[in-house]
């Protein structure tokens, strides 16, 4: 899935080449994995309702014959609390200091001073800034325009796109105009790259999701998911996934009776897992403690919350 790091321009192309960083950031539940997976036409970051969702970041690359967009996701800005946290956002404020084109996502119920101190920082940026007001679905169009008065204020140098990402509405002109923006440049991957993440990283992303849809309160906060056993065959992938816990009392909750919720989660990740490798998936899911491993710096790093 990932490519090499200096791949030459295509040969065929007749018109200047451009590439670049497109990175998506914002507050928490404002739609950026929506947006990320929509533009780049793949399922790659998972999506709940639920904040924190999106831990790492996420590079999903699109290819044309003259032009390599290298989109990144990023967790939603927060004010940590521990040291999972910190990491979280040190991803989106990296973020601010890589792009060459800047996405600010925020949505028509949000509340604008949230963040500011990295409202402040994109603010200060000299490169070109997209302010996407996503879900303008749920409001009319005289908030709407009350908005886009009120972000004009705050992020004057920024131009301003009102869409609806999970209907697909005025994204396409966003999509135009990230195009018209993107620098000279040659490619960063190979032109087949869809992504810096290895297949592992998917697996565990698709089976923390299915956590976070059906466990409640902090559980699935302080689940890890670690991919210990990947082999592919033809038609078949056995994968042994380990989800870590800090306690024994969320352990016995993941299990659940007999059983029967590890069991529930095991059905439901298999088959996203068996769409997205387009293959016959064998799941075993193991539960074992890791006793604070969210405030383990440690451990951190070994679970790819670092920055490279």
């Amino acid at each position: 899935m990932s490519g090499s790091n200096s791949p030459s321009i295509p040969m065929e192309s007749q018109q200047p080449y451009r590439s670049g960083f497109v990175n998506i950031v914002g507050n928490p539940n404002v739609g950026k994995s929506t947006l990320l997976n929509y533009l780049v036409g793949e399922r790659l970051s998972i999506i709940t309702s639920k904040a924190q969702t999106t831990r790492h970041r996420i590079l999903g690359i699109v290819n044309t014959p003259n032009m390599q967009v290298v989109y990144s996701d990023t967790p939603g800005v927060l004010k940590p609390n521990y040291k999972l946290q910190e990491r979280m956002r040190a991803f989106s404020d990296q973020a601010l200091t890589d792009a060459d084109i800047l996405i600010y996502v925020t949505d028509v119920v949000e509340n604008r001073e949230k963040n500011s101190d990295f409202l402040q920082a994109v603010g200060r940026l000299s490169c070109p800034i997209l302010l996407v007001i996503n879900k303008i679905d749920l409001t009319n169009q005289k908030h709407l325009e009350a908005l886009v008065e009120e972000w004009h204020a705050l992020l004057p140098q920024a131009e301003i796109l009102p869409i609806s990402a999970t209907n697909r509405f005025n994204v396409q002109p966003l999509q135009k105009r990230i195009e018209e923006l993107l620098p000279l440049s040659p490619p960063y991957f190979e032109r087949d790259a869809l992504t810096d993440r290895p297949a592992r990283f998917f697996v565990s992303e698709i089976i923390r999701e299915k956590i976070l849809l059906y466990y409640t309160e902090e559980v699935p906060y302080a689940v890890e998911v670690v991919v210990e056993e990947f082999k592919e065959a033809p038609h078949r992938i056995d994968i042994r996934a380990i989800i870590l816990v800090e306690r024994e009392s969320q352990k016995g909750i993941i299990i659940g009776h007999k059983g029967v919720a590890i069991k529930k989660l095991g059905i439901a990740a298999r088959r996203p897992l068996e769409k997205f490798f387009d293959k016959h998936i064998r799941l075993d899911l193991i539960v074992r403690v890791e006793k604070d491993w969210r405030q383990n710096d440690h451990d951190l790093s070994e679970f790819g919350y670092s920055l490279e």
